[in-house]
């Protein structure tokens, strides 16, 4: 019973601590995403409030939370309240295996891949459920969109991630951490490290794939009829999930926290951030896509290049071993 006891308190603190993690993250991304944003088109961008605007966010926090939560006549209630909690979720689950060094991670699970894949499947769910039960055809559109666009991005970006589970046998994400002791798999697989990344991009609803939300047809699609602290859960979950695919990518292909001079955790953040800055040049970099061409671009590139990128993979560790 005490040991009962013990295990509970210490997940629920664990849970605090993430819960905690990925507000501030998402605060600070979202001040870095308006930042990089006006530094690629020349301007300053938010400066009032705090050092360079650095305390903004928390004031549009802050705003969010005051503001009234409008929830139109003809909605489905249970289903459009449960949405956001939907999409959050995920979010804290794929934070408690992702390690940040040897020591600094809460669950060292021997399938904490495979755990952070199947529940990152839920935000499309989530974004479906919205659009559903919003009763507005701007958000069911969006929502439709979304489904479409993830089941066609997710093939190639799982069929990438097995050709490096192949070389380190395993789905726990320190062993393959430890297996790039001497060389990242950046090196070893440079086709499937921009492959992830666009596949990431795109899981993430980032532009140039940013189709579910598109403001020029859809308003803001799935999330249309959300207001005040309900849509700021979509958008810290999108910001967090950004940071989830970075996390994953690093892992996967930078050699996780491992770096010379600097402590572990630094190292790991600096990747992790970096390619987070990566997707936020893509943004502000390439046009939105029609949907046509989103779709061709998984089906007839994509995907055969991953599937190809696969195959080749395990019959050199074949050859090899």
């Amino acid at each position: 019973m005490q040991f009962l006891l013990a295990e509970g308190a210490r997940l629920g603190l664990s849970l605090i601590g993430v819960i905690s993690l990925v507000a501030v993250n998402a605060l600070f991304l979202i001040w870095m995403e308006r930042k990089v944003s006006a530094h690629i088109q020349l301007r300053p961008g938010p400066m009032e409030v705090g050092f360079h605007g650095a305390l903004q966010t928390i004031a549009d926090a802050l705003k969010l939370i005051g503001k009234e939560l409008i929830t139109p006549e003809d909605v489905d209630k249970l289903i459009y309240l449960l949405a956001p909690i939907v999409m959050f979720l995920p979010v804290l689950v794929s934070f408690l295996v992702i390690p940040f060094s040897p020591t600094l991670l809460i669950r060292d699970l021997n399938v904490g891949v495979l755990l952070i894949f199947a529940f990152s499947t839920l935000t499309v769910l989530a974004i479906l459920m919205a659009g559903w039960a919003s009763n507005n055809k701007y958000a069911l559109l969006g929502a439709i969109r979304s489904v479409a666009q993830n089941v066609a991005y997710e093939i190639p970006l799982l069929l990438t991630a097995m050709s490096i589970i192949i070389m380190a046998g395993s789905f726990q994400p320190s062993v393959i951490v430890a297996q790039q002791g001497l060389v990242w798999n950046i090196f070893v697989q440079p086709l499937a490290f921009i492959l992830f990344i666009i596949c990431g991009t795109a899981e993430t609803n980032r532009a140039p794939f940013d189709i579910p939300e598109a403001e020029s047809e859809l308003v803001a699609g799935f999330h249309t009829e959300y207001s005040g602290m309900r849509f700021a859960i979509f958008f810290l979950a999108e910001y967090t999930n950004m940071f989830i695919v970075s996390a994953v990518a690093t892992i996967f292909f930078l050699g996780g926290w491992q770096g010379p001079f600097l402590p572990p955790v630094v190292w790991f953040l600096l990747k992790v951030y970096a390619l987070i800055f990566l997707m936020m040049w893509f943004r502000w970099t390439f046009p939105r896509l029609r949907f046509d061409q989103l779709i061709t671009f998984a089906w007839k590139i994509l995907i055969p290049l991953s599937l190809v990128n696969l195959i080749v993979t395990a019959f050199v560790l074949k050859l090899v071993r």
